[in-house]
């Protein structure tokens, strides 16, 4: 008999892991970052054994309580909206922290930076409101997230740099209204951002490990995260690799030779000096 954790996984066994991961983010299991990582490997999951491992450390679908503490809508009585705000300074938040309401970000000749990675999302949204007046505010997710970036930019630029999920897929979703005057409101992604320092986690390497053992693939040990400038598999810039190649892949020009150099004596490093000219006798 086949191995049952070999069935091929069918789409609605993924969109049930996926509606999981989404209600444990909400109950404070999972941070941003990790409920991205997790609805990705659901997605490219092909057995069920591979999607059992994506849940193994989170309760069964069925023991999940519902949240008990969903923001009502904004205006309505609702949490009131979280402010971060840079008055020709720096306001910056990074690192665990927890989202249960609508965000406020406000940029007047300074800079605001919010980093959603390790955040506990504990809506199905994530509401952004944010102004820059001569200043930046720069919001910071995990590549596979939808972004909706909508506004006004007078004089200033407005723009999503991040690795979205394909069209369809049920994605946490980062929602930005911009007001840009002579300032930027940019939302960037791991790739542009650099990859947060964590450690993976153990469900990934089991999960690696196992499709390794069901594709037939040798199963290595991840490396350390290499430095941002590296490329994404960790391997030198193709100039570094190829030094007879300029940064665009071009060849080199050929060189010219150097000029034959006049050999120098071998009893004094330093040339010969020329006798002085006698001088007159004196009077």
């Amino acid at each position: 008999m086949s191995d049952p954790g070999g069935i091929r996984a069918s789409d609605d066994e993924r969109e049930a892991v996926v509606e999981q991961l989404r209600v444990a983010s909400v109950e404070g299991r999972l941070t941003l970052g990790e409920l991205t990582e997790r609805t990705e490997a659901a997605y490219s999951a092909v057995t069920q054994a591979e999607l059992a491992v994506i849940t193994s450390d989170l309760p069964p679908a069925g023991q999940l309580a519902a949240p008990a503490h969903a923001p009502a809508p904004a205006g309505k009585g609702g949490r009131a909206r979280r402010w971060f705000v840079a008055v020709m300074g720096d306001s910056k938040r990074r690192g665990k922290w927890r989202i249960d309401g609508e965000l406020g970000a406000v940029a007047v000749m300074g800079d605001v930076v919010l980093d959603l990675r390790e955040a506990e999302v504990r809506t199905g949204v994530v509401d952004i409101t944010a102004t820059a007046v001569m200043g930046d505010v720069k919001v910071i997710v995990p590549d596979g997230v939808d972004v909706e970036l909508e506004g006004i930019a007078i004089m200033g630029d407005k723009r999503v740099d991040v690795l979205e999920a394909p069209p369809g897929a049920n994605v946490p979703l980062i929602r930005v209204r911009a007001f840009a005057l002579m300032g930027d409101v940019k939302v960037i992604g791991d790739a542009r951002a650099g990859r947060s320092k964590k450690a993976w986690a153990a469900w990934r390497e089991q999960w690696r490990e196992l499709r390794g053992e069901l594709t037939g693939e040798p199963y290595r040990q991840l490396p350390p995260p290499a430095p941002h400038w590296e490329g994404h598999l960790g391997h030198a810039p193709h100039w570094q690799a190829h030094p007879q190649q300029d940064p665009y892949g071009r060849p080199y020009p050929p060189q010219p030779p150097e000029p034959p150099r006049a050999p120098r004596s071998s009893h004094s490093p330093h040339p010969p000096q020329s006798p002085e000219p006698p001088r007159p006798p004196e009077h």
